[in-house]
């Protein structure tokens, strides 16, 4: 299975879905809560949120029932990380840099996720 390019705590943004003038969640930006590899899903803060009914719980005081609103997963080519500088949506760039360790003489390789439409690091 491919690696995702989007990580925890990337800020993103929907590219596409329903239009946020007919109840949609397109175009919002939000914070990658939580990435679910397995599913190809991510959990955005403030996106895709539904309502879930609950029952109250056994014990008294521990769950007392009512309407829930929760976030919902969203596919992961739904969403697309923001760029830094711009503010809007970019596509992913990894930049290997080696660098030789003077001591031992090993060589290191760094990876550094750049954005592609300004060339900044993210």
């Amino acid at each position: 299975m491919a690696r995702s390019k989007i990580r925890k705590n990337d800020l993103v943004q929907v590219i596409s879905g329903r239009r946020q003038s007919k109840g949609g969640d397109l175009g919002k930006q939000g914070r990658v809560i939580e990435v679910n590899r397995e599913t190809n899903r991510v959990l955005v803060e403030g996106v895709n949120r539904v309502t879930k009914h609950t029952r109250a719980g056994g014990q008294r005081g521990v769950n007392t029932g009512g309407i829930q609103v929760t976030e919902a997963p969203i596919h992961v080519s739904n969403v697309a990380v923001v760029d830094p500088e711009t503010k809007k949506p970019t596509r992913i760039r990894t930049r290997v840099e080696t660098q030789t360790d003077d001591r031992t003489g090993r060589q290191k390789t760094q990876r550094t996720r750049v954005a592609v439409r300004s060339g900044k690091d993210l």
